[in-house]
């Protein structure tokens, strides 16, 4: 049971569509690192989408979209090695935010 959590933890980080198959994934059979794991990487997911709208802006908001993308992506090199290892760990403060406010992902 352990490893079959852990393929749909790491498939949640593969992509956002490996996100929308790890949930589909996850309806069937309700997994709490799962479900951990999926609220994280959505999270990632809509702050990598803010920061490319960033980019697109004037010199500041520019620099504060790589600067959030630099963030998401070692945010999501470490969320992806927490969900190898099997662990229900993730980015202090963003990760309870993440677990909070996408609660509706639960059901």
């Amino acid at each position: 049971m352990k490893n079959k959590s852990n393929y749909k933890a790491i498939l949640a980080y593969l992509s956002f569509i490996g996100l929308i198959i790890a949930y589909i994934l996850n309806m069937e059979e309700k997994d709490k690192l799962v479900s951990y794991h999926i609220k994280n990487m959505f999270g990632l997911v809509i702050l990598l989408f803010i920061s490319t709208t960033f980019i697109k802006g004037n010199s500041f908001l520019f620099f504060s979209g790589q600067v959030i993308w630099v963030a998401c992506f070692f945010s999501w090199t470490y969320s992806l090695i927490m969900a190898i290892t099997g662990k229900q760990k993730g980015i202090p403060i963003i990760t309870d935010l993440f677990q909070k406010w996408f609660n509706f992902l639960n059901q």
